[in-house]
């Protein structure tokens, strides 16, 4: 099978907490470097364990000087690798090597204005004042012995420091961000000049390399697909296609969960546009009776995850030599089902919703991308656009846009209101400026209407649209007035069994992009 596939160097995000630090990893690939997060109490030795190319210390929310503050073991800025800090990472490395972090009172929140004192490395090229993102409330009130200080503001004499001979970079403001104009050449500076890296995390570089992977993984066994119809199963599975060619078979499960139009999509798309093996296992009838009386969205997840193994393990019994099972897992998804640093928020039905026992081995060879990487990995292999493209659905389908227990009814309802978004939101022209957009059912709610002059009592149907990046955070969308409106009327007049339609202004974080 030939030589192991080294991992790329990756240089490490340390997750001081900070709402950014998926941020700061996905601004690094933005660069075409490959990122890691870990958390801050990895030790020397598991972070040298990653072969780092570089080291990123994150802002975070707490206060260094605080009893049982995060901090970080000094050797990490001996060991040769190149280190960034940003924000409380910046105050973490000046109080870690002998310089003073106080509570001054001059607090900075949002844009403000820096001077360049000494453009040195990582401000290089840069004009003399810059605007930038800060967010903090302690400053580094005096820098460590051998560092010079390279910018400043009217309220802190340090917002930027280095000691470029031992490869140490810090700055307080947050270069992550959009909000700092010139935030992402402070960060190519680092990667390239700091940590002399060549900007090689590419589509094609990383399909060479999972293709290698998953080749090294299945050997020369059968693999089974998940395909669910949205982008991730679907890259995934030519991903694993070009590896292994025809011992690769798709098995796409209809759960009946599933949007208008999709399961012939589906069959289009790989079937006669790509020519790879395909099952298409009718199931529906099967996932209502496991979802009957269910109402908890944890219980949904993790019925439909489970069911989806047992329907998988039922064909591999038919393709006896199978022995492994591909899914669309991503980074975010992988995070979000908790972490030693992220709290479990929820479960997705294809990583914290599996069962314990499993007669297949996973093979998830996304399972370290973001979704826009996903995108432009899909590009690369050909994929038609209305499937690269097409809006994120989450694992359990619409069992988790109805707010109550699933049947066939209430699907059936949702799956109309839900066409009805998409197409008025893209009458209004505004779909490519959305994360995703759709409909959610309160089945156990129900409020008094009039229609025809007559009573009505009916459930009400709320609409969902974000713009996001990675859906780690997302904003809600602010719709044309016109498109709620036709929205609205549509809803009410089309769908039996709605007599009112609201709109969702809740970003994420408070709320979730998802209700359930």
């Amino acid at each position: 099978m030939g030589e192991p596939v080294a991992p790329p160097r990756p240089v490490l995000v340390v997750d001081f907490g900070a709402q950014y630090a998926q941020l700061i990893a996905r601004r690094i690939r933005e660069c075409h470097v490959y990122s890691e997060i870990v958390p801050y109490d990895t030790s020397v030795e598991d972070l040298l364990a990653h072969r780092p190319a570089g080291i990123v210390l994150s802002g975070g929310p707490a206060s260094v000087y605080e009893p049982g503050a995060p901090g970080i073991d000094p050797r990490v800025f001996g060991l040769g690798v190149p280190v960034l800090g940003i924000c409380y990472g910046h105050q973490v490395m000046a109080r870690a090597l002998g310089g003073e972090v106080a509570a001054t009172g001059a607090r900075e929140y949002g844009r403000t204005d820096v001077t360049l004192l000494d453009p040195g490395v990582l401000l290089a090229d840069l004009a003399e004042r810059q605007v930038v993102w800060m967010s903090h409330g302690d400053s580094v009130v005096r820098p460590p012995d051998g560092f010079r200080v390279t910018a400043r503001t009217e309220a802190i004499p340090v917002a930027a420091m280095e000691d470029p001979e031992k490869g140490l970079f810090a700055v307080q403001f947050h270069p992550e961000v959009v909000h700092t104009p010139r935030g992402l050449e402070v960060m190519k500076r680092f990667l390239y000049e700091a940590c002399g890296l060549l900007p090689d995390w590419t589509p094609h570089n990383v399909i060479e390399r999972q293709v290698a992977l998953v080749r090294e993984r299945a050997g020369d066994g059968e693999v089974l697909c998940a395909l669910s119809g949205g982008v991730d199963s679907a890259v995934a599975a030519l991903l694993v296609h070009r590896a292994v060619g025809d011992r690769l078979t798709c098995v796409f499960v209809d759960t009946g969960l599933l949007r208008e139009g999709e399961p012939e999509q589906v069959e289009e798309t790989f079937a006669r546009h790509f020519h790879v093996p395909l099952v298409h296992v009718k199931a529906a009838d099967r996932f209502l009776a496991r979802l009957a009386g269910v109402t908890d969205p944890e219980e949904k997840r993790r019925g439909i995850g489970e069911e989806f193994i047992r329907v998988f393990e039922e064909v591999a019994r038919e393709h006896r030599d199978a022995r492994f099972l591909v899914q669309g897992t991503l980074y975010p998804d992988v995070i979000e089902s908790g972490s030693r640093t992220a709290a479990k928020i929820k479960s997705h039905h294809n990583v914290g919703g599996l069962p314990e026992r499993m007669d297949l081995a996973l093979i998830e060879p996304l399972r370290d991308l973001f979704k826009d990487e996903v995108r432009r990995v899909g590009e690369e292999l050909g994929q038609p656009p209305e499937i690269v493209w097409r809006q994120p659905f989450p694992g359990p389908g619409l069992a988790v846009r109805i707010v109550g227990e699933v049947t066939a009814e209430r699907l059936a309802l949702v799956r109309a209101a839900d066409r009805i978004v998409i197409e008025e939101v893209r009458r209004a022209g505004v779909d490519g400026e959305l994360w995703l957009c759709f409909a959610v059912l309160l089945a156990g709610v129900r409020t008094v209407g009039v229609m025809g002059d007559g009573r009505t009592y009916a459930h009400p149907v709320v609409i969902r649209a974000v713009t996001s990046e990675d859906a780690m955070t997302a904003d809600w969308a602010r719709l044309p007035h016109e498109a709620l409106e036709r929205i609205s009327t549509r809803v009410v007049a089309e769908v039996p069994g709605v007599n009112r339609v609201v709109y969702d202004v809740t970003s994420k974080p408070p709320g979730t992009i998802e209700w359930e």
